[in-house]
């Protein structure tokens, strides 16, 4: 094995994250190599192996460093790792959440529950420090036509949003839609805005024969349906 502090530009060419991917797939790297390739380099008394473990020590998983603020990584700034790599490793962790969401517009999955929903959107939104709101556009057989993010608004400034979203189903040619947004403070429970916000979500769709089907918000280890609540 290397040893400590040592320059992995000197270890065997097995034992080297990027040869060990190329050689035998990223799915054979454990997670702190995998991040070592994203750094690349470290310091004089650090590896990037070594100093992607420490990050790893620090946040335990991906999902924990993807929503970090600059403060949480001063710690690591004498050890070679600047904004821009800062900024290079929550990219790579954002692509992959993206990944997800793509792969979802691709196969354009039937929706059965709101658990449905939930498991798609939950690892994209529910670490979020800002409240962000998404819409699912299903045809006639309940299988998703696209998925969008409105671009400006919240629950309290309800108009930019109902306009966006029944513009984009009119758009698609969407019989169905789910909303979908998450609570920064972790806590799924609606509030008294989120519940007059979906009353006139309804109500507006009702106009234009649209259906909202259910309106979903995600905590950080749950979420509350609409639909399942009885209040849609």
């Amino acid at each position: 094995m290397p040893g400590h502090y040592t320059s992995i530009n000197h270890w065997p060419q097995e034992d080297r994250p990027r040869e060990k991917l190329l050689r035998h797939g990223e799915h054979t790297l454990s997670d702190s190599e995998l991040l070592a390739i994203i750094i690349r380099c470290g310091s004089k008394n650090l590896s990037a192996l070594d100093l992607a473990r420490k990050i790893l020590d620090k946040f335990k998983t991906f999902r924990n460093l993807s929503h970090t603020d600059c403060s949480q990584w001063e710690e690591f700034r004498g050890a070679g790792l600047g904004g821009a790599k800062i900024s290079q490793i929550k990219a790579a962790v954002e692509i992959g959440r993206r990944l997800i969401e793509t792969d979802i517009k691709i196969s354009r999955p039937r929706i059965k529950s709101s658990a449905d929903i939930a498991k798609i959107l939950t690892p994209r939104l529910r670490d979020l420090k800002k409240e962000v709101f998404k819409v699912i556009f299903l045809n006639s057989e309940s299988r998703i036509i696209d998925i969008i993010e409105t671009g400006e608004g919240s629950v309290n400034q309800a108009r930019p949003i109902l306009q966006e979203i029944y513009h984009k189903a009119l758009q698609n040619f969407a019989p169905f839609l789910i909303c979908c947004h998450n609570h920064p403070s972790g806590n799924p429970q609606p509030s008294p805005q989120d519940k007059r916000f979906t009353e006139q979500l309804v109500k507006a769709g009702e106009i234009l024969a649209i259906k909202t089907l259910d309106h979903i918000i995600i905590g950080n280890n749950g979420y509350f349906s609409f639909s399942d609540a009885g209040l849609i």
